[in-house]
């Protein structure tokens, strides 16, 4: 064989393996696309599709159902009574005041008729709408049986729960603007502290202070006494076996 055909014969041989070549290098990019877009398409299929929340069980009256516990009962609305001018009353989130005035009055094209009561020791008039009185837990002083009562709850056993103090302070927060005389007294027994006994933290004492100071308020409008005995003899009640 001369050594042209061999010339032709390399030149045969290796043209369709250099088109060869380029084809196959060309088709890697092609077939790895659709395997991309399958693998794309399977991912999209295997990832778990997010759907809305069920909405939680609503029983009668709007009223969730479930576990889930509010941090205190919601406030008992006062029963509905009669205010007069110069009467004590208490406001659950400002202690006592006293009924300044009734009036009718216009408020932003409103027709009220208004409960003002003051408070001497923040220097502080509220205006109550008669008709909202009730719903904001505005009510007269307890009774001195009623007090009865809650001077016997401050000789109580303390009841201490097993809990964050943060989550023990918001509870107690919550009985003192709640109003409620009995719920106050169990914040003074629970935080008192007698002689020989640990000191309390800041914070405690603040609330331990806090519900004295609202407590002793109130027995003082009862018994026309000052602040400051009445202070002295809630305090008696505590020590007292």
């Amino acid at each position: 064989m001369s050594e042209k055909q061999k010339s032709g014969m390399v030149k045969k041989s290796t043209k369709p393996l250099a088109e060869a070549d380029e084809t196959t290098m060309a088709a890697k990019p092609a077939d790895k696309a659709p395997k991309a877009k399958r693998a794309a398409e399977a991912d999209e299929q295997a990832a778990p599709v997010a759907t809305p929340a069920a909405p939680a069980p609503v029983m009668h009256g709007g009223i969730p159902a479930g576990p889930i516990r509010p941090l205190s009962p919601p406030r008992a609305p006062a029963k509905a009574e009669n205010f007069q001018e110069g009467d004590y009353v208490v406001y659950p989130t400002h202690g006592v005041g006293k009924v300044e005035r009734i009036a009718v009055e216009e408020i932003a094209g409103h027709t009220l008729e208004l409960i003002h009561i003051t408070f001497d020791e923040n220097r502080m008039t509220l205006r109550v709408p008669t008709n909202k009185a009730r719903t904001a837990g505005l009510r007269k002083l307890a009774s001195k049986k009623q007090f009865d009562d809650v001077l016997a709850v401050l000789k109580g056993r303390a009841r201490i729960k097993r809990t964050m103090w943060s989550r023990r302070a918001q509870e107690y927060e919550a009985k003192i603007n709640s109003g409620d005389p009995a719920a106050i007294a169990e914040v003074v027994r629970d935080l008192h502290r007698n002689a020989g006994q640990p000191d309390q933290s800041f914070s405690e004492r603040q609330i331990y202070e806090s519900a004295l100071d609202r407590l002793a308020a109130e027995y003082a409008a009862l018994e026309q006494i000052d602040k400051a005995t009445a202070i002295e003899r809630l305090i008696a009640h505590l020590k007292s076996e």
